[in-house]
């Protein structure tokens, strides 16, 4: 049976598979359509979207310790999130088969850094699978639950952007999904329970397990040589084979499938058939570093690998300076005459009118994760920070704690506000810091695909859940100031937020407009601009709605605003802003 499948797509058929019984997730792009795609598979694997990335890995790590194959999911920062209880439970050990899938993003195609987990692999002392292909990755996470039943420790397998979402066919064999049968549970607290006295021991047969994996490595079908010219040997990995295998075809490969612990005798063994060895990877020099202290002599060279993302015309011209057989690769020239095209926040979004209000009253704002980080770019221009999910409340907590004067919001979305965004506001409210908090309440996961959450009143398989409220959550924190306010109302805004963040108490402010495009409201009305009233004073253009366009110049640089159709979501929100009554609702 062959299917045409992203790589997202065949760990999900993998899962399925293999026997998977609990999928936990936190989406994040380039991992989100992974559990998206295992949730088609509710039959036999029970899905879900977690809070957040640590409550995930834990949910997966509890099935494991109940003797049942488990798998989650998340991007590379989503790791990080994760690492607290990774960090132990790769101590306390596997019992049902456990796969953890990183999705780095080499190139920062959708997030604020660009990191490499491979080191985090390492780190955890867990056995670090990467695929090259869809077909790869099909393969590996199968092999994967065997490889953590075996070894008794969860697997990381990983993808990046460009594995993710690139399909190919994929052979699935004799694909029925089949749930597995519980490795029976035994109370055993010298395993389950790490402190101190029982955890050295952990400590210790953790390290014979690394030697015992590493020794495997070698072994494994998941790494293999493809023979060729001696002159030349290349240790390559993961989608730098692609390239390899395009740019240097007649040259021996060690492609490394399995890559923590390091197959080093299998390297070492390689390394001394071939004259000269070159190691490509994408990001950091993982391989090559380890390699080099083993004493084996690696190629140096100049071209530029282990930043951003990887591609066949770095590799050209890796070629051209070790070969000079092939010409540099030809640099596309930009037209930097034409004007850039920046995302924005779409036509009639909720979070625009918030924004503009924030601008208006020059605040500094802190922000967070999700598509209101356009609320940085002009015109809107209202955001000052973003770090990571849920610092924005801790950010400004620092800054009202240090004695920063003048106005300072938070601000965040209700996904994130339950992802890590609570404990923020806690600590705040705890320590006396008046942080005035606004939570972009659109009941939905936007920036990633429109992801059920806790406030949305549905799971990832579509059946309907509790409704968590917000301003529910604050006020059993114990929160004096908790005020809900329609997202679209930009005088009631502005009076809310004056209040709130010239005041002397914590407070949140819940600004609720739903999604349009998840709700389905995108043209669920229209405005017009009556051109005999329009004076071209620009004041509806600082809303940067992307239904507005330039008509008519009244003056050198003074243009009246017209409505693109096509695009009007009818929010009025730049009627709002029209001092000469020339924008007007007519549907």
């Amino acid at each position: 049976m062959k299917k045409f499948l992203s790589a997202n797509e065949a760990v999900a058929h993998a899962a399925a598979q293999a026997g998977c019984i609990v999928a936990s997730a936190y989406p994040g792009t380039p991992s989100t359509e992974i559990l998206e795609n295992v949730a088609k598979f509710k039959d036999t694997v029970k899905c879900e979207w977690a809070v957040n990335e640590k409550v995930a890995m834990e949910t997966a790590i509890g099935a494991s310790m109940a003797g049942f194959r488990s798998l989650t999911a998340m991007k590379h920062v989503g790791l990080n999130v994760a690492m607290d209880p990774l960090m132990t439970f790769t101590y306390v050990g596997a019992t049902g088969g456990m796969v953890i899938i990183s999705a780095d993003d080499p190139g920062l195609h959708s997030s604020q850094n660009e990191q490499d987990n491979r080191n985090l692999a390492k780190f955890a002392r867990a056995p670090l699978l990467e695929p090259a292909d869809s077909q790869e990755a099909y393969d590996m996470v199968l092999e994967a639950f065997d490889i953590s039943e075996k070894f008794e420790v969860p697997v990381i397998v990983r993808l990046t952007t460009r594995t993710s979402h690139s399909s190919s066919l994929v052979e699935l064999g004799d694909f029925n999904p089949t749930p597995r049968a519980q490795i029976p549970y035994v109370k055993n607290i010298k395993k389950t329970i790490p402190v101190p006295m029982f955890a050295r021991g952990h400590r210790l047969a953790a390290q014979e397990r690394t030697v015992a994996m590493a020794n495997a490595s070698c072994e494994s079908a998941l790494n293999k040589v493809i023979a060729g010219r001696k002159d030349l040997g290349i240790v390559t990995s993961a989608v730098a084979y692609q390239y390899v295998k395009e740019i240097f075809p007649e040259f021996s490969i060690l492609k490394l499938g399995w890559t923590n612990p390091l197959p080093k005798k299998l390297i070492a063994d390689f390394a001394s058939s071939v004259e000269k060895l070159l190691v490509v990877e994408e990001l950091d020099p993982f391989l090559e570093e380890q390699i080099r202290a083993m004493g084996i002599k690696v190629l140096d060279h100049k071209t530029e690998l282990n930043m951003l993302e990887l591609n066949a015309d770095r590799l050209q011209n890796l070629r051209h300076e070790l070969l000079g057989d092939v010409p540099e690769a030809k640099v596309v020239s930009v037209d930097n005459t034409l004007p850039t095209r920046p995302p924005v926040l779409c036509a009639g979004c909720g979070h625009r009118g918030v924004f503009y209000v924030l601008n208006k009253l020059k605040a500094t704002v802190t922000g967070d994760i999700g598509c209101y980080t356009l609320g940085a770019f002009p015109p809107l221009n209202a955001m000052d920070t973003t770090i990571c999910m849920g610092a924005s409340v801790g950010n400004a907590a620092g800054m009202k704690k240090a004695g920063y004067k003048g106005r300072v919001a938070a601000i965040l979305g209700d996904s994130t506000f339950f992802h890590s965004g609570m404990t923020g506001i806690l600590s705040a409210l705890y320590n006396n810091t008046p942080v005035t908090t606004i939570v972009l309440d659109n009941r939905i996961t936007g920036m990633t695909g429109h992801q059920e959450n806790p406030g949305s009143g549905k799971t990832l398989a579509g059946d309907a859940a509790p409704v968590t409220e917000i301003a529910e959550i604050a006020k059993s924190m114990g929160y004096k100031k908790v005020v809900t306010v329609p997202a679209e109302d930009l005088a009631e805004l502005e009076r809310v937020l004056i209040d709130a963040m010239d005041g002397d108490e914590a407070a949140l402010i819940i600004a609720y407009a739903p999604c349009r495009i998840a709700a389905k409201l995108t043209k669920a009305g229209l405005v017009e601009v009556d051109a005999d009233k329009c004076k071209a004073c620009g004041a509806c253009f600082k809303m940067g709605c992307p239904a507005m366009t330039r008509g008519k110049e009244l003056r050198p640089g003074a243009y009246q605003m017209v409505v693109d159709a096509n695009q009007c979501a009818g929010c009025t929100q730049c009627s709002q802003v029209c001092k000469f009554d020339a924008i007007k609702r007519v549907r």
